[in-house]
Formats: C-alpha cells, structure tokens, sequence
C-alpha cells in the first residue's frame, strides 16, 4: 500500500513539474504503470473489492499524451478564469437578494455589460473622454463577505456610476401579524 502511494506521488510530481523532457515522460509512464500494479493490493485485501472507479486515478493514463497535446501542466495558470468566475458569478450574486438569484444574477451581467459598451460607444463619439476625474471612491462598509479571501474589500467599480432604482422582490415574503408585534 505505500509502494502504491508512493507511486501515485511520484508520478504526481513529476507530472507537475515546469520543463518536461523526453526522460521525463518515460519516468512519468514508469511510476503510472507502478502505481497500476501496486494498486491491486487495495482489491486484494478488500479495501476496494469492486474495483477502482475513481476519476483522477483514470486521468493519469492520459497525462502523457495530454502532455503532448499541450505541455507541461506546471505551466497552466488559472487567476484569468478566476478574476472572470468573479466578475460573472461572484459579483452579481451579492448584488442579488439570493432568492432565485440565477435571474437576478443574469440580469445584472447583461446591464452591466450594456453599460460597458455604451461607455465604449460615448468615448468612440467623442462624449467622453479616456481620462477623466473619478468622483470620489465611496466608502464601503465591512460585510460578512470580508472574510472570503477571493474578495478585494476595496475593490470597486470606479468607471461606472449609475444612479438607479430600486424594485422591490416579485414573491410576498413571510406574513408578518403586525397587530402581535406591537404588543
């Protein structure tokens, strides 16, 4: 069972790193067809007697040719997907009242994205121009979302204000006894 952890690890590591050669890759096959071997000791004494099924230990059977395809994985980077997951995802739901908040949600993207490309459209015509003097950033209160370390407390919009309205929630919320809540 450790030979096979360690195998696993091994082939992890090398899988992970940075510059992948040609001897690399042939480390890589080795330590994946050693962990094949030593994972039938899991079968064997019943810790797994149905078998494997397990979608990452699946994966490693297709690093190296993945490894072919597109290179090394150590060199992969996902701060552009996140800094857009927030923008798309993150944003729009505290901005919602999180009930049904896929609507809400979406609602939100596509205002904002309308206001964006107006922006785009008054600075191409000539109404606004590239540079220009930001009112003043307004003060943001600490929340309960401070504590989610995605979340710049500071950050803020600050090319784009909007005075807006507010529209009130489509569904009654709960029934509230106004005559018992005075006594």
């Amino acid at each position: 069972m450790v030979q096979c952890i360690s195998a696993f690890l091994d082939a992890c590591y090398i899988a992970c790193q940075a510059d992948i050669t040609s001897a690399t890759i042939s480390k890589l096959e080795l330590a994946i067809k050693r962990f094949h071997t030593y994972r039938e000791i899991f079968r064997t004494t019943g810790v797994r007697p149905d078998g494997f099924s397990l979608p990452c230990q699946h994966a490693l059977v297709h690093y190296v040719h993945q490894i072919f395809e597109f290179g090394a994985p150590g060199g992969l980077c996902s701060s552009i997907t996140e800094s857009r997951h927030i923008t798309a995802v993150k944003r729009p739901w505290r901005r919602s009242n999180h009930y049904e908040a896929l609507g809400q949600m979406l609602l939100t993207i596509q205002r904002t994205e309308k206001l964006m490309a107006s922006r785009a459209q008054f600075v191409e015509d000539g109404l606004l121009s590239r540079t220009y003097d930001l009112p003043p950033r307004p003060v943001l209160l600490k929340s309960d979302d401070d504590d989610d370390p995605d979340v710049d407390p500071l950050e803020a919009p600050t090319d784009i204000y909007v005075e807006g309205n507010v529209v009130l929630a489509r569904t009654r919320g709960m029934l509230y006894n106004f005559e018992d809540s005075n006594q």
